[in-house]
C-alpha cells in the first residue's frame, strides 16, 4: 500500500502530475536539480484521494450540481462547495493509508514539524498556476495533526475560490484530483519570492526578488511590504528596502503567529546583494530545468537557500522562437488587423502562408520582426513615420527601444527605403476605371479558385492550395492595387496637412471622404438596412426573429428554412440569402480562418437586423449614402471657395481639387483587398472542412473541428499519412484556451519585454482618456460597452465602446453616434468606416472597455482624439 499511496519526493518528477499533483511534481523535479536544496518530504498520491471520495457516494451528485451552477452564482457555489468539504473532512483516513503515512513520517523523523500542502492535478501548470486556490498548513506537529491536515487539504479542492477558478478556466471538477505534499518544516531567517522574469514587463533578462523576515506567509498574505531587488546579468541594478514591521514565525508547539520586528531591524535589508545574486543564479538553474520562467518560493536558513515551491509564471506573454541569439523587435500584426484575440494553429499558419512578409507566432498571435527596418539608418525615419500614422503607441514603443541605444544594432542599408506616406502621390491616373479593373481582376481570380478547388481532395487538395496561396500573394502584391491604395491614403494625408496649414482646419479629409464610392465594407452596413426594410413590414417575421434566441429547435442550419414557413418569410429569407451571398464570408475576427462565418452562423446577424428594424425608417440606406455624398460635396465647395480667397488661391484650390478627386476615387478601394482575402479564405475553409469530414469518416480524427488545432503543414501531413496525434490536438486546445488570458503587446522584444507606448500630448484635459483622432466631430451619448458583436443591443445615439472592430462590425456602425476602441489607427477598417459614415471616433484608447462603464454618458472628441466620462 505504501507504494500505491505514498511516494517520496525523490521518486517523482514533473511528469507525474496525475499521481502527485502539480506542486508535488514540481518539487520532485526540483529535488533532482544539482545544487538545489528542497526540504525532504513525501506525497500522498491522488489514488488515496480517489479512495476517500469513493467512500462518499453523495459527492458525485454534488459535483453534478456544481457543474450546472453559473460561476457568478456565488451563494450557490459557496453552499454546495461547503457541503462537499464537510463530507470529505468527515471521512476517517483508512488504517492502511494512515499506517503508510506514519511510516513515511518515521523515515523523516516523526517528532519534527512539517508543512502539509495541497497539490492538485490542475495546479502549477504552464497554462494556469492556480496559485492560492487550495490550502497549505505550516508547522504541523504530531501524526494525528498531520492526518487531520491531510484531510483538510483534500477538502480544499472544493473551496469556493478553487471551484470558481476552475469553472472560469473551463476545467471539469471531476477531472481534478488532490494529492498532498508533506515536507520537513524549514524555520527560516528570511523568506520570499523570486521571479526569474520581470512579472510586469515580461523581460526575461531581469529577475526580481521579494524578501522579508521570518516565514514567507507574511509576504504572500500581504502582511508586510517586502524588500525588492532587481537583478540583471548577474548584478543588482535596483533595490527598495521596506520598513518590515511584522513577520510570521513558527511556534515551538506547532502553528504560527504574527510578531513585531525589532525596530532596529525593520529597515535592514533582508538579504545582502551577494545573497540576492546567488539566489537568482539558483533560479536560472531552475528555469533552465523547467524550460520557462518561474515563480519560486524560497527560504534562507543558516545562509543556505531552500526551495519550497516553483511554478511557471503564467501571465508572461510568450516570445517568438528564433534560431539565433540576436536581439529582435517584433510588432503585433493583430493591432494592425484589428483582431487581437488568439488564433488557432490553422488560422495563424494560413495567415503566415498567405502574407507578404514573414510572421512569427507567439501566444496564438502573429508578429512581424522589424529589427532590420529599425537598424537601417536611412529607412528608420520613414518606417517610424509609417508606424506612427497607423498607431502612435507602436511608434512610441519602438522609439523607447531605440532610445536605449544598445538593443538594436545599426546596420548598413540593404536597399533604398520607400518615402514615407504623405509625400508625393503614387504615379497613377485618377480614373474610376482603375478601381473597376482591379475589382474585376479579383472577381475573375476568385471564380477560378472556386472552379479549380471543387474536385480536389486528399493530398491533391493541399498541393492545389499551396499554388492558390501564390496567386493569393500575387493579388496582394499587384503594383496597380498597391498604387491605388496608397493614392487614396496619401491624398488623405496631403489634404489634412495642407488644409490645416492653409485654413487652420483639422482633419478636413474626414468630411471629404463621406459616402466615397466602391467601399465594400460601408456598403455591407447599408445593405443590412435594406434587409431590414424587407423584414420591417412583416410582423410574423419580426416576432419570430425576436423569439429566435429562445426557440431551441431553431439552429443556424435550419434558421432560413424556418423563416420561409412564415407569412412574408420567403421574401425575408431571400433578402438574407442575398446578403449572405455577398457578405457571408465575413465574421468577427475574420483573419482567423477557423472563426465561424456569417454564412455558417446566420443567426449572428439577427440582433443587428432587429436594431435596424427598430431604429430606422424605410429607405434609410439610400438616404444616408446620399446625405453623406451631399455633405462631402458641400465641404469641397466650401474649402475651394475659402482657398481661392488666399494668396495664390487659385493654384491652391486647383491642387486641392485634384487631391479631393483622388481621395474620392481611391479611398473606398482601400477596403476591397481585405474583402477579397476573406472571400478566398472562405473557399479555402470550405474545402478543408470537406477534407476534415473525410478524415472523420476514415477514423483519423474524432471531429472535423480538430483540424483547427493543427497548422496547415501538420494537416497536410495528416492527409498524406491518414494518421493524427490526438494528444497534440488536445494540448493545442488547452493552450488556445489559456491564450485568451494573455494581453498581446503592440511591441515585443526577444528578451520577452512587452514595451508599452504612450501618447506624448499635453493638450488633453485632466481625467480624459487619450487616444487617436480618426474621424472628426464631437458627440455625447450613452456608452454601450460591447465585447461580442452578437451581444450588441444598440439604440440610436449610442456610442459603441469595444476592444476592436474589424469590417464585420460595420453593420452596427449605421445605428450608432460615435465609436471608441482600444485598438486601431488612422487607416484601420474601423477608422475608415467611421469616416465613411461621419461618426466621431477615437481609437487606441487603452483599457477603454474597463475604464468606461456600460451605460455611462461620455463625450467623444473625434477631432482632437480624447474621450471624457461625464458625471
Amino acid at each position: 500500500m505504501s507504494e500505491q499511496y505514498v511516494l517520496d519526493l525523490r521518486e517523482v518528477d514533473e511528469t507525474r502530475v496525475a499521481v502527485v499533483g502539480g506542486k508535488g511534481a514540481q518539487l520532485g523535479g526540483l529535488s533532482r536539480i544539482e545544487g538545489v536544496r528542497v526540504p525532504a518530504g513525501f506525497c500522498v498520491t491522488t489514488e488515496a484521494f480517489r479512495q476517500i471520495v469513493a467512500q462518499a457516494p453523495s459527492i458525485g451528485d454534488q459535483l453534478d450540481q456544481l457543474s450546472l451552477l453559473d460561476p457568478d452564482d456565488r451563494e450557490g457555489v459557496r453552499t454546495l462547495s461547503a457541503e462537499i468539504r464537510r463530507a470529505i473532512e468527515g471521512i476517517a483516513v483508512p488504517d492502511g493509508l494512515a499506517a503508510a503515512i506514519t511510516a513515511a513520517l518515521g523515515r523523516l523523523g516523526g517528532a519534527a514539524a512539517y508543512a502539509v500542502r495541497s497539490s492538485a492535478t490542475a495546479e502549477d501548470l504552464p497554462t494556469a498556476s492556480f496559485a492560492g486556490q487550495q490550502d497549505t498548513y505550516l508547522n504541523v506537529m504530531g501524526t494525528a495533526a498531520i492526518l487531520q491536515h491531510i484531510s483538510r487539504c483534500w477538502a480544499s479542492l472544493f473551496t469556493e475560490r478553487a471551484v470558481t477558478y476552475r469553472r472560469r478556466n473551463g476545467i471539469d471538477h471531476r477531472t481534478v484530483h488532490m494529492a498532498v505534499v508533506v515536507q520537513r518544516m524549514v524555520v527560516p531567517d528570511t523568506a520570499g519570492i523570486l521571479f526569474t522574469a520581470d512579472p510586469v514587463t515580461g523581460n526575461r533578462t531581469v529577475a526580481t526578488v521579494d524578501a522579508g523576515f521570518g516565514l514567507g506567509e507574511a509576504l504572500v498574505s500581504g502582511l508586510v511590504n517586502p524588500d525588492v531587488f532587481t537583478v540583471r546579468h548577474g548584478e543588482v541594478v535596483a533595490k527598495t528596502i521596506a520598513a518590515k514591521e511584522r513577520a510570521v514565525q513558527a511556534l515551538p508547539d506547532g502553528g504560527t503567529r504574527e510578531v513585531a520586528v525589532d525596530s532596529r531591524r525593520q529597515e535592514q535589508p533582508a538579504l545582502t546583494d551577494e545573497q540576492v545574486v546567488r539566489l537568482v543564479q539558483l533560479g536560472r538553474r531552475i528555469e533552465a530545468h523547467f524550460g520557462r520562467p518561474q515563480d519560486i518560493e524560497w527560504c534562507l536558513a543558516d545562509d543556505t537557500f531552500q526551495i519550497v515551491q516553483s511554478r511557471p509564471i503564467t501571465t508572461l506573454f510568450p516570445v517568438p522562437e528564433t534560431d539565433d541569439e540576436e536581439n529582435h523587435v517584433y510588432v503585433s500584426v493583430g493591432h494592425g488587423q484589428m483582431m487581437t484575440d488568439p488564433m488557432r494553429p490553422l488560422g495563424f499558419s494560413m495567415w503566415q502562408l498567405t502574407a507578404m512578409v514573414p510572421m512569427h507566432e507567439a501566444g496564438g498571435r502573429l508578429f512581424v520582426d522589424v529589427t532590420r527596418r529599425l537598424a537601417s539608418p536611412a529607412g528608420r525615419a520613414g518606417f517610424l513615420d509609417a508606424m506612427g500614422k497607423g498607431d502612435p503607441l507602436i511608434r512610441d514603443a519602438l522609439e523607447t527601444v531605440l532610445d536605449r541605444g544598445d538593443f538594436v544594432p545599426s546596420l548598413p542599408d540593404a536597399s533604398p527605403g520607400r518615402p514615407p506616406g504623405g509625400g508625393a502621390p503614387a504615379p497613377i491616373a485618377t480614373d474610376p476605371a482603375v478601381v473597376t479593373e482591379l475589382i474585376e481582376r479579383s472577381r475573375v481570380s476568385l471564380a477560378a479558385l472556386k472552379r479549380g478547388i471543387r474536385p480536389k481532395a486528399g493530398p491533391a487538395l493541399f498541393d492545389f492550395l499551396l499554388e492558390a496561396f501564390e496567386e493569393h500573394k500575387r493579388l496582394l502584391s499587384d503594383p496597380l492595387s498597391i498604387q491605388a491604395i496608397m493614392a487614396g491614403m496619401e491624398a488623405t494625408w496631403w489634404l489634412n496637412d495642407k488644409l490645416m496649414e492653409w485654413l487652420g482646419e483639422k482633419n478636413a479629409a474626414d468630411t471629404l471622404t463621406l459616402s466615397a464610392p466602391d467601399n465594400i465594407t460601408s456598403e455591407m452596413g447599408l445593405a443590412l438596412l435594406d434587409v431590414a426594410d424587407v423584414i420591417r413590414g412583416q410582423p410574423d417575421v419580426v416576432a419570430f426573429l425576436k423569439d429566435v434566441a429562445f426557440l431551441k429547435d431553431v439552429t443556424d442550419e435550419n434558421f432560413l428554412d424556418e423563416l420561409a414557413k412564415l407569412s412574408g418569410g420567403t421574401a425575408a429569407r431571400d433578402a438574407i440569402e442575398a446578403y449572405l451571398d455577398r457578405y457571408g464570408m465575413r465574421c468577427v475576427g475574420e483573419i482567423d480562418i477557423t472563426r465561424p462565418r456569417w454564412r455558417e452562423r446566420p443567426l449572428t446577424l439577427v440582433p443587428a437586423i432587429l436594431d435596424n428594424v427598430r431604429n430606422f425608417e424605410p429607405g434609410a440606406a439610400e438616404r444616408r449614402f446620399e446625405q453623406g455624398r451631399r455633405k462631402a460635396l458641400a465641404k469641397e465647395q466650401d474649402v475651394l471657395s475659402r482657398l481661392r480667397a488666399l494668396p495664390e488661391g487659385d493654384q491652391k484650390a486647383d491642387e486641392t481639387k485634384r487631391m479631393i478627386d483622388r481621395v474620392r476615387t481611391f479611398i473606398g478601394y482601400r477596403e476591397y483587398p481585405k474583402y477579397n482575402i476573406i472571400s478566398r479564405y472562405f473557399v479555402y475553409k470550405q474545402a478543408l472542412l470537406e477534407e476534415a469530414e473525410r478524415l472523420v469518416r476514415a477514423g483519423v480524427l474524432p471531429e472535423k473541428e480538430d483540424i483547427f488545432s493543427l497548422t496547415f503543414q501538420e494537416l497536410h501531413d495528416v492527409a498524406r499519412s491518414n494518421r493524427a496525434d490526438g494528444r497534440l490536438v488536445q494540448q493545442r486546445k488547452e493552450a488556445f484556451r489559456s491564450y485568451h488570458a494573455l494581453t498581446p503587446p503592440r511591441v515585443l522584444t526577444s528578451d520577452g519585454e512587452a514595451v508599452v507606448g504612450a501618447y506624448r500630448r499635453d493638450d488633453v484635459p485632466d481625467g480624459a482618456l487619450t487616444g487617436l483622432a480618426v474621424s472628426a466631430g464631437t458627440v455625447e451619448g450613452r456608452a454601450r460597452v460591447v465585447l461580442d458583436m452578437a451581444d450588441a443591443d444598440l439604440e440610436a445615439g449610442d456610442i459603441l465602446v469595444t476592444p476592436f472592430t474589424d469590417p464585420s462590425w460595420s453593420p452596427l456602425f449605421v445605428g450608432i453616434a460615435g465609436l471608441v476602441t482600444e485598438v486601431g489607427g488612422l487607416m484601420t477598417h474601423g477608422a475608415v468606416i467611421a469616416r465613411e459614415y461621419g461618426l466621431p471616433a477615437v481609437v487606441g484608447v487603452e483599457q477603454a472597455t474597463r475604464l468606461i462603464r456600460d451605460g455611462q454618458r461620455i463625450r467623444v472628441y473625434g477631432t482632437d482624439g480624447y474621450v471624457e466620462i461625464l458625471s
